[in-house]
């Protein structure tokens, strides 16, 4: 992958760009917002690493969204020593994509970048099929073998977000976080309403279960039961 590394800090950019490039992939550096902007609507990158404060009057979340009102949607990983959930949640909806605070474990930067590149290719993607379970994501069709399905579109969204992880456990805080966009829990049921209802709209009249609660670990879809799922 080619990826952009917007880091002020010499010792970490070097860090970073080192590690990155014996794990195979081309980097390019920026140390100021200036250059960090320029080369990130100038190039075209798989991913963008980038730090929150910066030097002169251009920091990172002036970028990112200075990026999002282009209509780049190249994945953006933050990093960041500003490590309370206040500053997360605003880095977030400036448009990042993830999180990461400082100090950093470079194996979790590596994981975190490769979920990056696979969600970018999952968005490519116009259709979800799981069984007989189909969404199409541009008419944002629902339908079950010859049955259409209606669903509200937070119903839509969760179901979506299930059949993009088909076959792994999807636990309730990774729902929340995804799907209502919570970044702490707090303590609703409102993944389990929901959960129901979709189950009611999905399953009714289906001779194979799809949508099935793993035992102590979240919910799963998949056209197969796995252990413990009910």
């Amino acid at each position: 992958m080619k990826i952009l590394v917007v880091e002020d800090n010499e010792r970490v950019a070097r860090f970073v760009t080192k590690g990155l490039t014996e794990a195979g992939h081309t980097t390019d550096h920026a140390e100021n917002g200036r250059d960090g902007l320029f080369l990130a609507v100038s190039e075209r990158y798989d991913v963008i690493i980038m730090d929150r404060m910066l030097p002169g009057n251009i920091d990172g979340l002036t970028i990112i969204e200075a990026l999002r009102k282009a209509d780049n949607h190249t994945p953006i990983l933050i990093l960041s020593a500003l490590g309370d959930v206040d500053e997360r949640i605003k880095g977030l909806r400036a448009g990042g994509d993830d999180y990461l605070t400082k100090p950093f474990a470079f194996g979790e930067l590596l994981a975190r970048i490769d979920v990056l590149s696979r969600r970018r290719q999952d968005a490519a993607q116009t259709t979800l099929e799981v069984g007989d379970l189909r969404i199409d994501l541009l008419t944002r069709k629902v339908s079950r073998g010859s049955r259409t399905i209606q669903l509200q579109p937070r119903e839509f969204k969760l179901l979506e977000y299930l059949m993009r992880h088909a076959g792994q456990v999807v636990t309730r805080t990774m729902l929340l976080e995804n799907v209502w966009d919570y970044h702490f829990d707090p303590e609703t049921n409102v993944v389990d309403v929901h959960i129901s209802k979709l189950r009611q709209k999905i399953e009714a009249g289906a001779e194979r279960q799809l949508l099935r609660t793993v035992r102590n670990a979240g919910y799963m879809i998949s056209a197969e039961p796995p252990p413990g799922a009910a």
